[in-house]
C-alpha cells in the first residue's frame, strides 16, 4: 500500500504489482489523491488475481500408455472460469480418485470428450457416466452433461451403459446426460470457446483429436495418442500448444518397439513440433519403466530437436496455459 509522506515537497512513489505501475505525487495536502491511488493499486491487484485464476489450466490426470502400472492412463482436464473439459477417462475408476486428488469435483464437470474406443481411454468414462447419473438421481448434480465422440465411440458407450448400469442410472441418458456424435471438422462451443473435432487418420481404431481457440486467439491442438498425420496440419501448424504422444525415448526404440505399436518417440514428436512451429509441446502416453527419471530423460532428448517450451508432466501436474 502507498503511505502518506509527511515530509515536505513533492515526492514520487512507484509501486509495481503484477505489472501495474502506480505513480502518485504526494504532498501534505494530497491525502485524497493518495487514497485514490491506494484504491487503484488494490483494484490492479484484484484484477490481476482474477486474471490469474481464470487462465486456462491443464491438469494431467494420467500420463501413461495402456499397460502402465506406475502411473495412470493418459487423460486430462482443461479448466478455466467457464468450467472443466474432461478428455478421456483412462481404463477404470481410478479416474475418480485422480479427479479428487486434482481438486476437480466431478459434479462440476459438464463437458467431456472421448478420443477413441481403446480400453485405456473409454472404460473410465463408463464410471464417469455412472457417477454423474447417480448424482442426478440424488439431486447433487446440477444441470446437464455432454459427452462428445465420433460415431463408433458413441455407439459403444450407449451399449456398455445400458448393459452394465441399472435403469435408475440409465434413465438420465438422453435426458440430462447427452451422448453427442461429432463428425470430422465439426465445431462445437465448449467452455465458451470454439472447439473443432477432427479425424487424426488412425491406422488402428478410428480416433479424433481437437483444436480449441481460447484466450483471444490462442490455439491448442490435441493430436490424440498416435503419430501425426498430414491431415492434422491445418489444425496443428503454428499452435500455441500441442499435445502429442511419445511412447518412449528414440534411444530406447529397440526396447519398447513403438513403431510396431503405431506410436512415436520423444525425438519424433519433438522434431514434429519444431517443424510445425509449435510454441509449447506437451508429451504424454508414455511407458513407465523410466517413470522416476522420465522428466529428465525425455526432456534431454526432446530439447535436442525442439526449441520451444517442452513439458513432460507427471500425473496430477498442473500447467498454466
Amino acid at each position: 500500500m502507498l503511505s502518506l509522506d509527511t515530509k515536505n515537497t513533492e515526492k514520487i512513489r512507484k509501486q509495481k504489482l503484477n505489472g501495474c505501475i502506480c505513480v502518485c505525487n504526494m504532498t501534505r495536502d494530497s491525502r485524497s489523491e493518495c487514497q485514490r491511488a491506494e484504491w487503484w493499486v488494490a483494484e490492479c491487484l484484484m484484477t490481476s488475481a482474477i486474471q490469474e485464476e481464470n487462465r486456462m489450466k491443464l491438469t494431467m490426470l494420467g500420463t501413461g500408455n495402456a499397460l502402465v502400472t506406475e502411473c495412470y492412463n493418459t487423460c486430462f482436464v482443461l479448466s478455466d472460469e467457464y468450467g472443466h473439459f474432461l478428455v478421456d477417462g483412462g481404463g477404470g475408476n481410478t479416474v475418480l480418485s485422480q479427479l479428487k486428488k486434482a481438486g476437480v469435483d466431478l459434479m462440476d464437470v459438464h463437458e467431456i470428450f472421448v478420443t477413441h474406443k481403446h480400453v485405456d481411454h473409454i472404460m473410465g468414462i463408463v464410471w464417469v457416466i455412472r457417477i454423474i447419473c447417480q448424482n442426478m438421481k440424488k439431486g447433487t448434480y446440477q444441470g446437464e452433461a455432454n459427452i462428445y465422440a465420433h460415431d463408433e465411440v458413441i455407439g459403444l458407450l450407449k451399449d456398455m451403459a445400458f448393459k452394465l448400469l441399472n435403469k435408475k442410472e440409465t434413465q438420465y441418458i438422453g435426458d440430462r446426460l447427452h451422448l453427442i456424435e461429432v463428425k470430422d471438422g465439426e465445431e462445437k462451443t465448449i467452455l465458451n470457446k470454439k472447439v473443432t473435432f477432427f479425424d487424426i487418420g488412425s491406422t488402428k481404431a478410428k480416433q479424433f483429436g481437437f483444436q480449441m481457440i481460447y484466450d483471444g486467439g490462442k490455439v491448442l491442438t490435441c493430436c490424440g495418442d498416435e503419430p501425426y498425420n498430414e491431415c492434422e496440419e491445418k489444425y496443428a501448424k503454428g499452435s500455441d500448444w500441442m499435445f502429442h504422444e511419445a511412447f518412449c525415448l528414440y534411444g530406447q526404440r529397440d526396447i519398447f518397439n513403438p513403431y510396431e505399436k503405431h506410436h512415436s518417440t520423444v525425438k519424433d514428436a519433438s522434431e514434429l513440433a519444431e517443424n510445425l512451429g509449435v510454441k509449447n509441446l506437451v508429451l504424454y502416453h508414455t511407458e513407465d519403466k523410466n517413470i522416476k527419471k522420465r522428466k529428465e530423460l525425455y526432456g534431454a532428448e526432446g530439447r535436442e530437436y525442439y526449441h520451444g517450451n517442452l513439458f513432460v508432466p507427471d500425473d496430477l501436474d498442473v500447467i498454466e496455459m
